[in-house]
């Protein structure tokens, strides 16, 4: 590892004061990045599992010492920059780039090792290595040139790349990380050829990560005198405590490991479960419980019985993934076939057991580099069970759709008036490959999604990374409805782009509910605030977006957010949220809104003002803090989403 000087940290500067809270804020919604950033700058001598664990566990500690007192929440501006101009972003992301330098420094024998250059205490996984999804040529060639490069060097190119900083603005940040000579690393950085793009690739991602086991063969060799000891006391306490003919803590159980009549079914493709091609027709159902097998190669014994001894015991060679809360276990009993087939360059078999929908893949041409992937989809019917995904290859998707699917398109949700593309449909159900946003990097310009119509109606369907895409709803959601119309269309237009904020999540289903309409002061029209709220298929990590959309603007912007909430749900369909907004007349207002049942809105803090009804506007100044409180005509109070 080449040597790298950081210098002792400098003394503060004058500029503008960060709070906990401000800067806790800006960590949370822009965690991710702040990771990746981490990530680039650490070493890679470090190994990918160190790696991505000292980034996370550095971005944590990015937190300045200390908490401020008041209850005060930040709204935040309404802006096209994001992080630009937020001096919370900014504080932490100096943090983790003076933390993630001092990490790669060497430890010297007379001096106390920094924190930094330590393993990480927290976050820390026993039993499991963890590292990015695998890239190409291209990022693994750009990791090795990056590792070649000294520290501050590496953070210079990560700046300029990831962060689009500005010469000017990396010479600063790299200055107040303590890097003594800023202009040498920006001088080797310059000798790197600059790839932005790759920088936001999943190889650099250290939040969307492949577990492994660590070295089995160590860890058997050192537990072996622990675990005779063990059995040996395991074994006296049995007898002393054995009344009559004994009992054990599996009651009837059979030992570990012993041939069970179940799970040797479920690995013998002659006890697959088969549905009949017409079965669906007659059966009142519409769930994968009814989806007949499909695919050239149902017949083929060997490659399911392959599929089978995989999901029972997947080897170290096989890439496993699982959305969030879906076990990864093998099949409780013998599952059901519901695809075997060639596509594109691989055999491709799904399965169903009742609870999860299971993919393995395996290329044509032997079984080295085969992949397992998990989806939960218990109480899925109707439009959560109408397709699954059967292959992704050079961005593209291709799906399985259900026997009951007649028609497929493809449509772009950013453009509702642009009409949609036909999909082909194959006979055995498969689509046409359909341009996917799911590992799409850089600025959001397009959004496909899925049109399926079968005899009861059109629905659109949203792949966000995952086996079963999320099916999307508009409307008030006690009574949501299906996006495919015009109307529903137009109001899921401005906000297509905030399902990049719920990928990789086991997301089931997305509705976005227009809960205001605001005017506008200073004559500037009127403005739409949105919720957009993602249900999981495990119940909970729901996420809440509060969206303020004003005229003419072709996104919307984020006001509010929340996670685990009820707000914006059946069980709670009601809301509050507030941002800040500036008039083309260059005055600042808070603006809030609830839902329609709201009867008054009070803004705390740093703004004072209220309203009855469901709207607020309240002239102040641009950073201005605030919170909001609400009260609904039955009474109840409720706080703005946070």
């Amino acid at each position: 590892m080449q040597s790298q000087d950081v210098a002792p940290r400098p003394a503060p500067s004058s500029g503008p004061v960060v709070d906990v809270e401000q800067a806790e804020a800006a960590l949370v919604e822009h965690y991710p990045r702040l990771v990746r950033l981490a990530y680039l700058v650490l070493p890679p001598s470090l190994g990918r599992n160190r790696r991505v664990l000292t980034a996370h566990a550095l971005t944590q500690r990015a937190l300045p010492r200390g908490r401020t007192s008041g209850d005060a929440t930040v709204i935040p501006a309404q802006q096209t920059g994001g992080r630009d101009g937020d001096p919370g972003y900014a504080f932490v992301r100096l943090q983790v780039v003076r933390t993630a330098l001092e990490a790669g420094l060497p430890l010297r024998r007379k001096a106390w090792p920094k924190r930094s250059q330590l393993p990480p205490l927290l976050p820390q996984v026993w039993g499991l290595r963890l590292f990015p999804r695998s890239g190409g040529a291209d990022e693994l060639a750009l990791d090795q040139r990056l590792s070649a490069l000294t520290g501050p060097a590496r953070a210079a190119y990560v700046l300029r790349g990831l962060e689009k900083l500005p010469d000017a603005d990396v010479r600063k940040v790299l200055t107040a990380a303590g890097v003594e000579d800023p202009g040498a690393a920006l001088t080797e950085a310059d000798g790197l050829e600059s790839q932005d793009g790759l920088l936001s690739s999943p190889e650099f991602d250290p939040c969307s990560l492949h577990a492994r086991p660590t070295d089995l063969m160590r860890r058997r060799q050192h537990m072996k005198a622990a675990l005779a000891a063990a059995a040996a006391v395991a074994v006296c306490g049995a007898l002393l405590g054995m009344p009559g003919d004994g009992w054990g803590r599996d009651g009837a159980a059979a030992p570990s490991y012993a041939q069970n009549p179940a799970a040797e079914a479920a690995l013998d493709p002659a006890r697959l479960t088969i549905v009949p091609a017409t079965a669906w027709r007659a059966s009142a159902r519409t769930d994968f419980s009814v989806w007949p097998a499909r695919g050239d190669l149902v017949g083929d014994k060997a490659l399911l019985r392959r599929a089978l001894a995989v999901w029972a015991r997947p080897g170290e060679s096989v890439q496993v993934s699982a959305t969030p809360g879906t076990p990864s276990g093998a099949p409780p009993g013998p599952p059901q076939l519901l695809y075997a087939g060639a596509v594109d360059q691989g055999r491709v078999v799904l399965l169903y057991d009742g609870l999860r929908i299971a993919r393995y893949a395996e290329p044509k041409d032997g079984t080295a580099g085969a992949a397992l992937d998990f989806a939960r989809v218990d109480g899925a019917s109707g439009s959560e069970a109408n397709a699954v995904v059967l292959d992704r290859a050079d961005g593209n998707v291709r799906y399985l759709t259900a026997p009951w699917v007649r028609k497929a398109a493809e449509r772009d949700l950013l453009k509702p008036s642009s009409g949609t593309m036909d999909l082909a449909l194959s006979a055995q159900g498969v689509t046409a490959p359909l341009a996917s946003p799911a590992q799409a990097t850089g600025a959001c310009t397009t959004w496909n999604v899925l049109q399926l119509t079968d005899d009861s109606g059109t629905r659109l369907m949203a792949d966000l990374g995952e086996l079963t895409p999320a099916h999307l709803t508009t409307g008030r959601p006690s009574a949501p409805r299906e996006a495919s119309g015009a109307e529903a269309l137009r109001a899921w237009s401005p906000f297509a782009c905030s399902l990049g904020d719920v990928r990789s999540q086991g997301v089931r289903s997305v509705n976005a509910w227009e809960f205001a309409h605001q005017p506008l002061p200073d004559a500037s029209g009127s403005a739409g605030w949105v919720c957009t709220r993602a249900d999981t298929w495990r119940g909970g990590g729901t996420r809440v977006l509060a969206q303020f959309h004003t005229p003419g603007g072709k996104y919307g912007a984020v006001a509010a957010k929340a996670e685990n909430s009820a707000a914006c749900g059946p069980r709670d369909p009601q809301v509050l949220a507030g941002v800040l907004w500036k008039s083309g007349a260059g005055t600042w207002y808070l603006l809030a809104a609830g839902g329609k049942d709201t009867a008054s809105i009070s803004a705390t803090g740093g703004v004072h003002g209220s309203a009855r009804g469901s709207l607020l506007a309240v002239r102040t100044e641009q950073g201005a803090q605030a919170g909001l409180k609400g009260s609904l005509e039955d009474g109840r109070e409720i706080t703005g989403l946070r």
